[in-house]
């Protein structure tokens, strides 16, 4: 309210009494990474549940592979998957964009669920789409995790999220690769707020992410 009564000139900047007013202090966040067998259980929970068991576990797949947030999901196309290097391009916050490398095995799921829903040759283009052919929506990871908090008690209690599956691969490859390949596995190794000044002075090739992801997955990668 009192935003709006600056920005039209009833008070000045320095006379708003919302500034005199604290800020609430930011806890920290009580993320961790999930272990190997909360993972398997949450993947395991959701391929034999719910209306759509078959887009849930791709969704779960996608993200732990690719370590990309939901809005990076959301706006794949069937026109970015390079079948031949395995690699699926990625627009994410503050327009970046990137190639990002997956295994074999998921490259082939993306392209059988765009060829089984109908995403090749839509106008809009979304690659992840439900059974009859709707784009899915952010609304779908809300339900998802909704779901398997009614099936893992543990999920609701930590408030599990997409995010969470991002933090756990990053975390991985940092720990077993280093500092720069898990920079340029989370899209951040051309700078931005949220990179860092070391990654200015380093870098990791595509072909590292690569080797980081079949390490992973447990699958050679063509860029290998």
């Amino acid at each position: 309210m009192y935003n709006h009564a600056v920005a039209d000139g009833y008070l000045t900047k320095d006379e708003n009494p919302a500034l005199k007013v604290p800020k609430p202090r930011r806890l920290p966040s009580t993320r961790g990474a999930l272990a190997d067998a909360k993972l398997a259980e949450l993947n395991a929970a959701a391929a034999s549940s719910g209306n759509d068991p078959e887009l849930d576990a791709l969704l779960l797949r996608l993200h732990t592979e690719t370590a990309c947030r939901r809005g990076g999901a959301l706006a794949l196309r069937p026109v970015d998957l390079d079948e031949e290097q395995c690699l699926v391009r990625l627009r994410e916050k503050g327009e970046t964009e990137r190639w990002q490398p997956v295994s074999p095995t998921l490259m082939q799921y993306l392209q059988q669920h765009a060829h089984d829903r109908g995403a090749v040759g839509r106008r809009d283009g979304q690659l992840l789409r439900y059974r009859n052919g709707t784009p899915v929506t952010r609304r779908r990871y809300d339900h998802l995790f909704t779901r398997m908090g009614g099936i893992l008690p543990w999920v609701a209690t930590q408030q599990i999220s997409i995010h969470w599956l991002r933090h756990t691969t990053l975390k991985w490859v940092e720990r077993n690769f280093g500092y720069a390949i898990a920079q340029a596995y989370a899209g951040h190794a051309d700078g931005g707020s949220d990179a860092g000044t070391t990654v200015r002075y380093v870098r990791a090739k595509l072909s590292e992410v690569a080797a980081a992801l079949a390490a992973l997955t447990g699958e050679q990668h063509p860029l290998q």
